[in-house]
């Protein structure tokens, strides 16, 4: 009767005059290579195949030949089998409401510098700031997709804390959810920014501060126009409805024509936009009608993205720490891991203004 291959193997040490001890692709190999494929291979248990490639402490000997015999086969850990054993994937999500906001584009490069340093793989989301959407994503974590998320949304209910409480996978939210909800948060302190500007423009002058906000029933809106009212009382100025107008999303498009509608019923001599793209989108609504930035209309924006420098003149914005905040957010996230019980923090970052040409003091 003939011997399988690896029967032959175990015959001799030296088959054909070759070292058994160190394996070669010549030996034969299974398509796709596994475990037993390698302890084949090393002529050695899959039991101690699988204690050398699982990191756990063997014979210098056997530690050799398992992983030159791995090499030699090209194999790859079976990483769904290894996370059912481990209950870890080694992934987290970052869930955003719109990649191509350039806000989250920071916060993803701050994220994956984090991830990346302590050995985790990122995996993105773009909901496009649909609720049910984000819902849907914290619900899914009973799959155990990822170990943990990371949650930035512009509107955050009542349903999202009942699924926040229910949550398979720790959780870190990048906003403000609703009160008492059990969650580590880190927060931008944008009504405070929003007033700082609205002071900042004053002190230059400026008394027809308009403002241009996104929708309302955001968080984002209704902070920032809180702030925007604050900034007014602090000056003494009195709100004035006409030069207020909301955007129906918080992007360049929907700002240039919120700034038309302002500026058809309306001569403002200053414009805080609630973010940079809306000020953008009003920086080309001024443009159409001739106004000039910053010696007709001074204006301001809000989170200080890269776009700020591109602008023509440059655009004046309060940075709301975005890459800080997403950093606080994934180190957060990698500690509630470590330790699940540990206590629930609140983190913000303080609001800074940083002033450029657009809200320079004209003579």
């Amino acid at each position: 009767m003939a011997l399988s291959p690896f029967c032959k193997r175990s015959q001799s040490s030296k088959p054909n005059g070759r070292d058994e001890t160190h394996p070669t692709r010549d030996e034969p190999v299974d398509a796709v290579p596994t475990i037993t494929t390698v302890a084949r291979l090393a002529n050695v248990s899959v039991a101690s195949a699988s204690r050398v490639l699982n990191g756990i402490r063997t014979s210098p000997a056997t530690h050799a030949r398992v992983t030159e015999a791995a090499e030699a086969v090209d194999y790859a850990p079976n990483a769904a089998a290894r996370s059912l054993r481990s209950r870890r994937t080694g992934q987290i999500a970052f869930v955003m409401p719109d990649v191509a906001n350039p806000v989250y584009t920071t916060m993803v490069g701050s994220i994956q510098e984090v991830a990346r340093a302590h050995g985790w793989r990122l995996m993105l989301h773009s909901t496009g700031a649909d609720s049910e959407d984000e819902l849907a994503m914290l619900r899914d974590l009973r799959h155990r997709f990822v170990d943990g998320m990371i949650l930035a949304s512009l509107h955050l209910t009542d349903a999202h804390a009942d699924e926040l409480r229910r949550a398979a996978a720790p959780v870190i939210v990048i906003g403000r959810p609703t009160k008492g909800t059990p969650v580590d948060t880190v927060r931008a302190y944008s009504r405070k920014g929003a007033a700082e500007a609205v002071r900042h423009l004053h002190a230059g002058g400026r008394r027809r501060i308009a403002f241009v906000n996104g929708p309302g029933h955001t968080a984002p809106g209704a902070s920032r126009r809180r702030g925007y009212l604050d900034g007014l009382r602090l000056c003494g100025l009195p709100p004035d409805d006409a030069l207020m107008e909301v955007a129906e999303d918080f992007m360049i498009e929907p700002g240039r024509c919120a700034a038309e509608r302002l500026l058809a019923r309306a001569r403002p001599d200053a414009i805080f936009c609630a973010n940079d793209l809306l000020a953008v989108g009003a920086l080309s609504a001024l443009r159409e009608v001739g106004r000039d930035v910053p010696g007709d209309v001074a204006l301001v924006g809000m989170d200080d993205t890269p776009l700020v420098e591109v602008t023509w003149p440059p655009l004046t914005s309060v940075d709301l720490g975005s890459a800080e905040r997403a950093r606080m957010a994934a180190e957060l996230l990698l500690k509630r891991i470590a330790r699940p019980s540990r206590k629930t923090r609140v983190l913000g970052v303080e609001p800074r203004l940083v002033i450029r040409a657009s809200s320079a003091v004209t003579a």
